[in-house]
């Protein structure tokens, strides 16, 4: 039975500011190959987090749950650019909901 007092991973915000992992590991995670993933920020559709010049790109939660999803609905017999505006679409939808759970999280600390 779960601890009421664990934190879920997904509500977990400095967590999640930390996962970022290795194009290899997204590849591997994702089973989408590294060279589509290139492909796909040469598109300007995810974004890695370049450390500097000739490093390992380097995606976070966001951008590995991007792959995911376009992915799945490039399987679905979606095109590419389909897929990408689909996927943003959906991304900002959950954007404003992770904002508004961080911010009733934060004014629910003030009042205790």
């Amino acid at each position: 039975m779960s601890n009421k007092f664990e934190i879920d991973p997904l509500l977990d915000f400095d967590l999640l500011k930390k996962l970022v992992v290795g194009i290899g590991e997204v590849s591997d995670i994702t089973g989408v190959p590294t060279r589509k993933i290139r492909y796909w920020e040469e598109k300007g559709i995810i974004e890695s987090e370049k450390e500097g010049e000739g490093t390992t790109r380097r995606y976070n939660y966001l951008n590995i749950k991007k792959i995911l999803l376009i992915q799945e609905l490039i399987e679905e017999g979606f095109t590419l650019d389909a897929a990408a505006k689909k996927v943003e679409d959906r991304m900002k939808n959950i954007n404003e909901v992770f904002l508004k759970l961080a911010n009733s999280a934060s004014n629910k600390k003030e009042v205790e």
